[in-house]
């Protein structure tokens, strides 16, 4: 059993809070429809909104960055130039996107950063996460014909249902430089990656 509240602290009290119950896998899945929910719920006051885009009017977007909707950028956030956001996102406070990073179907708790060059795609990060240049966060099995993604739970690998889903990070987690996390890991609060490791949940 996944409890995505094991592994980022106030999850609960967070604005997305009514998804608890899901599976980070089901919670990704359906990213467009949360993102687009929470959008008809926030204030005109505290966030610039169009075209299904909200910045929290705190935040700093650089000329160059690419946002596409369904998206909510928190509070206090920077968003780099040549920086893509897209598929379905929300941003908690004080995040930052790097130049050239990609983000994609995702939720980022406060205070995670996605230093440059990185892709994360499917994927839940808790609060005070960071990955280093080049680390990705791949959401896909494109090296075999079943592209189901897996996870390892307790020491057992179980099946998703789902064919994109990239990772579940507690928070505080580091990821290194050009280390990169195959589809379906599960970090427990704190983990380390080193910088140029795979980490695959399945064979571990």
């Amino acid at each position: 059993m996944i409890r995505i509240t094991d592994y980022i602290a106030h999850f609960s009290h967070s604005a997305l809070a009514p998804w608890t119950d899901l599976t980070p896998w089901a919670m990704v899945s359906q990213a467009p429809a949360i993102v687009r929910q929470l959008l008809a719920e926030l204030s005109v006051e505290d966030y610039r909104i169009e075209d299904d885009v909200a910045v929290h009017r705190t935040a700093t977007v650089e000329p160059g960055a690419l946002l596409k909707g369904p998206l909510i950028i928190g509070a206090h956030c920077f968003i780099a130039s040549g920086s893509l956001l897209r598929g379905g996102c929300w941003l908690d406070a004080h995040c930052i996107i790097g130049p050239g990073a990609e983000l994609k179907t995702s939720f980022v708790f406060s205070g995670s950063k996605l230093a440059h060059f990185n892709f994360v795609g499917d994927s839940v990060l808790g609060h005070g996460i960071n990955l280093e240049a080049g680390s990705i966060v791949a959401n896909y099995r494109n090296e075999r014909d079943d592209k189901e993604v897996r996870v390892r739970v307790d020491g057992h690998v179980q099946r998703t249902g789902c064919d994109k889903f990239g990772a579940l990070l507690g928070d505080q987690c580091r990821i290194g430089a050009n280390a990169v996390l195959a589809p379906g890991a599960l970090l427990k609060p704190a983990s380390v990656v080193g910088r140029g490791q795979v980490f695959d949940g399945e064979k571990d």
